[in-house]
């Protein structure tokens, strides 16, 4: 790859790239029928959501494991969205809790211009992921935060950075503090590639990064460094219980052995459970051994 980004080298981009991908920890871990059922799913939902959507169990169950994985994402990418701007110059990513709790501190001897006309030359930044992800409590406790810096610190301003923002802009925040309308020119709602503007002096730095980034992360993975693939294994699992329960249906083998992880300790369910000496399936066997521990 020709490198051509000016604010961040081609080495730092990569290696935030890596730690990135180091965080998602054990969710890259594969998925065994026994974490696919951890928190018990719901086989009912399962089976309509294959229906109605004319999946096929492949499908389905893969997107299952999606969904588990990516419920606890969001703190990983929260993590690359931040900590990129310890790399660009005039930038601070402060230890978390540190520096009063800032995610990014922004210094610019030469000046930071605000829509409005200020100049300022401190630039104190909350981030989020989505725009929608703060309550009216969270948001009122930000705000106050951001009231508060601005008495410390007469030449700042404080932004409220959002990745996902509804579209590009810098504008006043306005919102709601003890059921009254607050805003101030210095506190300010800023999408991500507006921030990257201000900070790099290129309007497009985003979209740059943007560019490179399938291919960097590509490229991280497939280096296999410290970096795990996950090998899941469920499909198959819950194609032997479906093998071991035998229902004469085509259809209802698989709907019965979805319905064995949720129901297999319900009335009649449990009746497909044979003893444990004649279980052949490891995971039958472990549907078995968890049926018989509950219903003790």
């Amino acid at each position: 790859m020709d490198w051509k980004i000016k604010f961040i080298t081609e080495e730092d981009f990569i290696e935030h790239v890596r730690a990135t991908i180091e965080k998602y920890g054990d969710k890259l871990e594969s998925f065994d029928i026994k974490r696919f059922n951890k928190n018990i799913i719901d086989p009912i939902k399962l089976i309509f959501d294959k229906t109605v959507y004319r999946s096929t169990w492949d499908e389905i169950v893969s997107n299952e494991i999606f969904r588990q994985r990516d419920k606890a994402n969001n703190n990983d990418i929260g993590y690359f969205h931040q900590r990129i701007f310890q790399y660009i110059a005039n930038c601070h990513v402060p230890e978390n809790g540190k520096e009063g709790g800032w995610d990014v501190i922004y210094n610019n001897p030469d000046g930071i211009k605000l829509p409005d006309g200020d100049v300022v030359h401190n630039v104190y930044v909350e981030m989020k992921n989505k725009h929608n992800t703060m309550n009216s409590a969270s948001a009122g406790k930000t705000y106050i935060k951001m009231q508060n810096q601005l008495l410390k610190d007469d030449d700042c301003a404080c932004f409220l950075v959002e990745a996902i923002a509804q579209k590009s802009q810098n504008i006043k925040w306005e919102t709601t503090v003890d059921k009254n309308k607050v805003s101030h020119r210095r506190i300010r709602r800023v999408s991500l590639d507006q921030f990257y503007a201000i900070v790099t002096g290129e309007e497009d730095a985003f979209y740059q990064i943007c560019m490179v980034l399938p291919e960097i992360i590509e490229n991280v993975v497939n280096s296999g460094e410290g970096i795990k693939v996950p090998e899941d294994t469920v499909l198959d699992e819950l194609k032997n219980i479906a093998i071991q329960i035998g229902e004469d249906s085509e259809k209802m083998t698989m709907a019965m052995a979805v319905y064995m992880l949720g129901f297999n300790t319900y009335n009649g369910f449990r009746d497909y459970l044979k003893e444990e000496s004649s279980v052949e399936s490891d995971a039958l066997k472990r549907l078995y051994m968890y049926a018989k521990m509950v219903n003790k």
